[in-house]
């Protein structure tokens, strides 16, 4: 069996982990990430799978996951978005450092594809995976195959534009996906109804340590949680959102299934039903076409470094 090494590198974490041919992760190990120095990330990562090495020497592969737009070669982070790496052969200085054969993916992707190989879309050959955390992420597997583009680009569902001339984005435009659908967006909807109708935030401003201001989307979860009609207010509004958004990305892709993942997905159905019918009631053809399920991911924390490893193995 065909041993694989997938690392997720984010800004305060480095993960690397043994992955069999079936997705299960064997063993791993976890370092803290030296975001702010390229060298420094790449001889951490190289030092991880050095260790993982000792105990697994018939490893073949590595692959390591990360934010920014990497290069339709996989090996080239074209521009890294919270690390020090923009321009980088990524590939080739792990592959120097390790031995072994090494590719680069987006991180989104990595989750993406271990989703549709072990987890919610597994036997599928079409689906659509969205990351929603911080941001909002994504991938696009299309007969069997993760769609990467031209330039490597593909699947930064973030950034499609829902809103014209909406709320500004960290890319530079305005009313991009992600700045009303995000973990993000949630807690800025939360200040919004908190700035305009305190005492209906009540709850949310409680659990924000009773400063308006300091109002985030897990303080909005939380409450949620609990019932309260102002955050589920807030979730309805972003559901809303991530419903249009979704139904205009399958006007085009088309996709068996669409798989809500990330940090923001572990708030189950209250943002699952609200965005089930955000979609339904948005979706070019609703009514003519078979049922396109939206299902929360499975892959866990470790989705990253899964479907990094298996990716490696991919051609």
């Amino acid at each position: 069996m065909a041993l694989g090494i997938g690392v997720d590198v984010g800004g305060t974490k480095i993960a690397a982990g043994v992955v069999d041919e079936d997705g299960t992760v064997l063993t791993t190990v976890r370092e803290d990430s030296p975001a702010t120095d390229r060298q420094a990330i790449i001889d951490t990562i190289t030092r991880a799978v050095r260790g993982l090495r000792q105990d697994f020497p018939e490893v073949a592969t590595v692959g390591v996951g990360a934010a920014g737009f990497v290069a339709a070669d996989r090996n080239t982070m074209a521009h890294g978005t919270n690390l020090d790496w923009t321009g980088m052969r990524i590939a080739d200085a792990v592959s120097q450092g390790t031995g072994l054969p090494a590719v680069v993916e987006n991180d989104a992707n990595a989750f993406g594809w271990a989703e549709f190989r072990f987890g919610a879309a597994r036997g599928r050959d079409s689906a659509l995976v969205v990351a929603i955390g911080t941001g909002v992420g994504g991938a696009v597997i299309v007969d069997g195959r993760l769609v990467r583009g031209a330039a490597g680009f593909a699947a930064e569902i973030g950034h499609i534009n829902v809103v014209p001339d909406g709320r500004p984005c960290g890319c530079g435009l305005y009313g991009c996906l992600e700045r009303y659908a995000s973990g993000t967006a949630l807690g800025v909807n939360g200040w919004e109804l908190a700035r305009v109708r305190p005492a209906y935030a009540a709850r949310i401003i409680e659990l924000s340590g009773g400063d308006a201001d300091r109002i985030s989307g897990k303080a909005v979860t939380a409450a949620a949680r609990e019932g309260d009609p102002a955050a589920l207010e807030c979730y309805a509004r972003l559901a809303h959102w991530l419903g249009v958004g979704l139904a205009d990305l399958c006007a085009v892709l088309d996709p068996e299934v669409i798989v809500i993942s990330g940090g923001l997905s572990e708030a189950g159905d209250i943002l699952l039903d609200p965005a089930r019918r955000a979609f339904t009631d948005n979706l070019t053809a609703g009514h003519h076409r078979p049922e396109i399920p939206v299902v929360l991911g499975q892959g866990g924390q470790e989705a990253g470094l899964v479907g990094a490893a298996d990716l490696a193995r991919q051609p």
